[in-house]
């Protein structure tokens, strides 16, 4: 009764053109990271099976570093939206600074540990050696460039804080080109073969943060300044956002593993899964960008002592990014069999691709509901519990239920496809329960 009631305001059309405005360059911006993703598999593709399955868990390690920097963008995201719409614009200066500093000093340790101990942490894990093997080294030039993702995302977040979320598509746009071009550059024109997608990734994040740093300099007023209670604040929020995403990360890295366990053809099944993944990003990262603007535009009008329509802001954006969804699902599944056959040319590879896709993306849009409501409950300030009921729908359902259903029972891969989309299911219910209880409306005064 809520979501109809809502519907039929007489500003829904006031409030979707602002939704729109948000989320229409966050999910271009996601695009161009989509692009960058399919073309790193395709070249992963070309130089056999094992080199994409090594890429898909090269990728998956590299994004557990990367969490720290995504936490930081939104606690970021979260304290600067609501800055800049209040009255205390003198802070929002010495926040931007703060949170520019602190990037750059968590990407510089981040860089540091992955260099170093990259290869022990992969060596522990329970898959072939051959694809441990291909893993290490494109790990560890992943994380060479983790400084310079840290400050594209973080510049990223400022400029959608401050209205200029044009800056940054501007930014990613010339990511996306410089990153495809070296990709196919480096990989096939220089003796580096395959860790080309690693080196290709470092130098194109160190052009964006460049670029993103000319664009954010105008609010470094007076220099950079630190303030550990400006710290403080966005460490509050980011903590629980940085448990979220390694829960989701390493459940995904559980994944791999609970696969490697299969008695036949778990090589393939790991490719398929790293081809399928690629795949549903291209849903998942406009979902993503909706998330985003969520938390913008909540954050905005809650800084603005607007509840209601912030209430109403995120309930619009997820309806947007939904029907989004709805038509990037069918598309990709109504041509699945050519995008399947694109990123390999193994039969057996293509084959499980089409099954995971058929499968898993059933439940998307179910999944960009509950994700960028989730993203409304982060502009609030109430990350704590969108960590929890992502960590519990992962770990307490996800994971069991893909070892008991796809290795147990002998179900394989469609089990585990299975069991995704059940924890996803229980996800969104709990976030729309939460979302709709109201009660993150309570964080609106304790955020800054």
């Amino acid at each position: 009764m809520k979501l109809i009631k809502i519907i039929n305001d007489k500003k829904i059309k006031e409030i979707v053109l602002e939704s729109w405005s948000m989320s229409w360059p966050m999910a271009l911006i996601m695009f161009f990271e989509f692009l960058i993703g399919l073309s790193d598999v395709y070249i992963a593709g070309k130089f056999g099976k094992e080199v994409q399955a090594g890429y898909g868990l090269a990728f998956q390690m590299y994004f557990i570093f990367i969490i720290a920097g995504m936490a930081l963008t939104v606690g970021a995201a979260s304290v600067l939206s609501r800055l800049f719409t209040s009255d205390r614009k003198d802070k929002f200066s010495l926040a931007v600074s703060t949170s520019i500093i602190t990037a750059i000093a968590a990407g510089f340790i981040a860089t540091l540990f992955g260099v170093f101990f990259s290869k022990s942490i992969i060596h522990h894990l329970h898959t072939p050696q051959v694809i441990k093997d291909l893993a290490t080294p494109l790990l560890i030039i992943y994380s060479m460039g983790f400084m310079f993702d840290y400050v594209l995302m973080t510049t990223n977040a400022v400029l959608r804080a401050s209205d200029m979320i044009r800056k940054s598509l501007l930014t990613m746009t010339a990511v996306c080109c410089l990153n495809i071009i070296l990709n196919f550059t480096l990989a096939f024109g220089t003796p580096l073969g395959f860790k080309g997608i690693g080196a290709a990734t470092v130098t194109s994040l160190f052009v964006g943060a460049v670029l993103n740093l000319g664009f954010v300099g105008k609010f470094i007023k007076e220099g950079f300044n630190f303030s550990f209670l400006m710290f403080r604040k966005m460490l509050d929020i980011s903590w629980p956002a940085a448990m979220l995403q390694i829960f989701w990360q390493l459940g995904t890295i559980a994944l791999f593993l609970i696969l490697s366990f299969l008695p036949a053809m778990n090589v393939e099944i790991m490719a398929a899964f790293t081809n399928g993944l690629k795949i549903e990003s291209a849903i998942f990262l406009p979902v993503f960008a909706f998330n985003m603007a969520n938390a913008v535009l909540v954050g905005n009008a809650l800084g603005r002592k607007e509840q209601d329509h912030a209430f109403k802001r995120g309930i619009i954006t997820a309806v947007t990014g939904v029907f989004i969804a709805i038509i990037l699902t069918l598309i990709i599944i109504l041509n699945a069999k050519i995008i399947a056959s694109c990123l390999s040319s193994d039969n057996i590879v293509v084959n499980e691709t089409l099954r995971y896709i058929f499968i898993a993306l059933l439940f998307e849009p179910v999944m960009a509901w509950g994700v960028i409501l989730g993203g409304g409950l982060n502009g609030a300030g109430d990350t704590k519990v969108v960590m929890a009921i992502v960590a519990g729908s992962v770990w307490l359902i996800r994971i069991p239920l893909s070892y008991f259903l796809g290795v147990y029972l002998g179900f394989g891969a469609p089990g585990i496809w299975w069991s995704m989309n059940i924890s996803i299911a229980f996800q969104c219910l709990l976030m729309t329960r939460r979302y709709f209880g109201k009660r993150w409306v309570q964080f609106s005064e304790q955020v800054v």
